[in-house]
């Protein structure tokens, strides 16, 4: 048997590729950046050609710093950022529009009115365990169908495809052979019912979708085909197909009810497994597959917001305050966690637990004495403050962790990592492999592959690098976090 698995992380700002070995040790990896696209404010788009250029280029790379062959790689894991929408034409395999971004906010505007409908949103909810919104993949779609001229006769006499990031990459890496995506991207779109396991055609209706462009949905680890051989010099089995937030559930092994991970990337998502209850928030939390495995499925509470990661290379790039995200550690270090400058990220939008589409970002606290090293630790603060708010709001919904593995980028900088503890007053563990979103994809196609008899096995393998206790007392956790609700309840008060 060969003993590599090759896990495609597609992010929202890099392609990445990596080779684990079966102990789930990283041999080799590659990433590049492509280009963000932002026509008007409030959208985000990307080049679905750039996506493809660079997954295929950070493959063969990865392959080959590892000195492999493709012969020597069992089976590929996609995961993927979520929820981003690419329509394409079904014989040329050409996208006819970007693909536009979970963060885009155009279709704002459509959620609203359809909020008006009496009753809608509760019949959303119970069906998909989402929030009518822009970030999911529906009203995206409709956008596309309704603005590129063509686009709705052509998809409607079948000769267009939808797919979130993982399908379209699928259906390049198969050579068209395979329309499919798993179970928690589908989740994802608000055309899916996450009880019956089917796209719901009252939605579908809804949204304007003809169901012909919708792929097959099949569990996280399941035969997707295998690329095409003149790819990378032999075909390779695709085994593993999951979301980048649950991907990064499985490789942080949260197989037990009430586990729960953090995951600092380009935005945070908080995920607790909630076993085979589909548990709905009260807090406006979005109930959702977690992952589904041998036809069962594991459902999981979820919180996301927009900006994590983004916030750092926002003032990296935007505000050119620092030239390497590496520099924040010690920056906050001088600043001390006491700091009384509050930046509240929402350039595009707040999400959970807010939702709100229109807000926009604010810096609150600025004197004379403000420099580079407060908005810098403001930056670092807000991620976790905003933590925050998902802890409580799953706290309130009942389902509390007493501890959260985090993992992503930003987790490198151990001050974030203690602010984060000190702030949420749990222990925070951070693993070895901190990759954990393209580990966890690596699992599934090992999994499908024979390599891993079950999900027990995976969790054998699973091992903490690091744990952060909290050291702030409470009466200072309180009195930093009250100013932050300040600061976002004067965005929220000012649109």
């Amino acid at each position: 048997m060969s003993r590599y698995l090759l896990a495609i992380d597609q992010g929202t700002t890099s392609s990445r590729a990596i080779v684990f070995d079966l102990d789930g040790h990283i041999i080799a990896s590659s990433q590049q950046e492509f280009p963000q696209i932002f026509p008007q404010d409030g959208w985000v788009e990307h080049d679905p050609e750039a996506i493809w250029q660079t997954t295929e280029e950070t493959c063969r790379e990865a392959i080959k710093k590892a000195s492999l062959q493709a012969s020597d790689i069992l089976s590929i894991g996609i995961t993927n950022q979520r929820e981003t929408t690419v329509v394409w034409d079904k014989k040329t395999g050409k996208p006819i529009y970007n693909a536009i971004v979970w963060q885009d906010r155009r279709t704002a505007d459509l959620c609203k009115q359809l909020r008006l409908e009496e009753g809608l949103v509760e019949k959303l909810t119970a069906k998909t365990g989402l929030l009518l919104d822009p970030y999911f993949s529906a009203s995206k779609i409709e956008w596309i169908l309704d603005n590129v001229e063509g686009a709705r006769n052509r998809a409607e006499a079948g000769e267009l495809l939808f797919g979130t990031i993982d399908t379209f990459l699928l259906w390049r890496l198969t050579g068209g052979q395979q329309h499919a995506t798993d179970a928690t991207n589908a989740s994802r779109t608000l055309l899916f019912n996450i009880h019956s396991h089917e796209w719901d055609h009252e939605l579908l209706d809804l949204f304007n979708v003809p169901a012909n462009m919708l792929p097959e949905v099949r569990d996280c680890a399941a035969d997707y085909g295998h690329t095409k051989a003149d790819l990378f010099g032999a075909e390779i089995a695709i085994g593993g197909i999951a979301g980048d937030q649950q991907a990064a559930l499985i490789g942080q092994a949260c197989f037990t009810p009430g586990m729960a991970k953090s995951t600092y990337g380009t935005g945070c998502f908080m995920i607790m497994n909630t076993g085979d209850q589909a548990l709905q928030s009260k807090n406006r939390l979005l109930t959702t597959i977690g992952y589904r495995v041998n036809g069962k499925t594991s459902y999981a509470l979820e919180g996301s917001i927009f900006m994590a990661g983004a916030t750092i290379q926002w003032i990296r790039d935007g505000l050119q305050l620092i030239s390497n995200a590496k520099e924040t550690q010690s920056l906050a270090e001088e600043t001390g966690a006491d700091n009384s400058v509050y930046m509240v990220p929402a350039f595009t939008g707040l999400g959970a637990p807010y939702w709100d589409p229109e807000a926009r970002g604010a810096i609150f606290g600025l004197s004379r004495d403000t420099g580079i090293k407060e908005i810098v630790t403001a930056g670092l603060q807000s991620v976790c403050y905003q933590t925050r708010d998902l802890l409580q709001a799953m706290s309130q919904d009942g389902a509390c962790p007493a501890s959260l593995r985090v993992d992503g980028g930003m987790v490198v900088n151990n001050w974030l990592v203690q602010f984060l503890a000190d702030t949420l007053g749990v222990v925070i563990e951070r693993p070895q492999v901190t990759e954990t979103t393209a580990l966890g994809v690596a699992y599934l196609a090992g999994l499908q592959a024979g390599a891993f008899e079950s999900l027990e096995q995976v969790a054998d393998l699973w091992h903490n690098e690091a744990k952060f206790e909290p050291k702030m007392a409470e009466e200072d956790r309180d009195r930093l976090y009250a100013g932050w609700l300040e600061a976002v309840g004067k965005v929220l008060g000012n649109k």
